[in-house]
């Protein structure tokens, strides 16, 4: 059976901010080169890469795993930043970095082997609970005022996905949500991560201790 043809893709490396299928992600685009990535995105197909760098060098590594977004609203300011959102499509692996002369960096990306297009299965009764007790503990540590009666109207995949996305952990603890292979694993994973930072010294508002 023939591969899959790759896609290639402009990527927005930005640490700790993670798209999911089926989650949308709001973007202020003000650099000049994600300006430009914006703009020929809105000329082509509405897609961008976004994955997290994995150092501080200038251009840095990136990690091999991202999502696609596609760009479901965009407000173009008068200065010529932008307001957009992405609509979280498939998880997607950087199978080399493209050779270009647009100033903003490009991919080819493979989409197989992630299972992204079918709906997650739900959690069992007693991970919701689990999750959701952490989840608590969690926000009342960061001193965050939360509904929860709306948190409990979400489904299993918005929960885990939100919750992954707004938890301010350290880059490392993204990316292996991100690729966590289902919503059971990634809960699982939440609840450790929470809790570990939530106990570690200083608390959950401390020093970031996961690498």
């Amino acid at each position: 059976m023939a591969r899959a043809a790759l896609l290639r893709l402009p990527v927005f490396p930005l640490a700790g901010a993670l798209l999911f299928p089926r989650a949308q992600l709001p973007l202020h685009i003000f650099e000049q080169r994600y300006r430009a990535m914006v703009r020929d995105a809105l000329a082509g197909e509405r897609l961008i890469g976004m994955v997290q760098p994995r150092d501080s060098n200038e251009p840095p590594g990136l990690f091999e795993v991202g999502c696609i977004g596609h760009i479901s609203s965009v407000d173009e300011l008068d200065d010529g930043r932008f307001n957009i959102v992405l609509d979280g499509l498939s998880r997607f692996r950087i199978a080399r970095e493209a050779i270009v002369d647009t100033a903003y960096r490009q991919v080819d990306a493979s989409r197989e082997g992630f299972g992204d297009a079918e709906e997650a299965d739900p959690l069992g009764i007693a991970q919701r609970a689990e999750l959701e007790r952490e989840a608590r503990r969690y926000a009342d540590a960061l001193g965050y005022q939360v509904d929860w009666t709306a948190v409990e109207r979400l489904d299993d995949e918005m929960l885990v996905n939100g919750i992954a996305q707004i938890a301010p952990l350290d880059v490392g603890s993204k990316q292996a949500l991100l690729e966590a292979p289902d919503i059971d694993r990634r809960a699982d994973l939440l609840v450790q991560f929470m809790q570990f930072q939530r106990m570690a010294p200083g608390g959950a508002d401390g020093p970031e201790t996961l690498q």
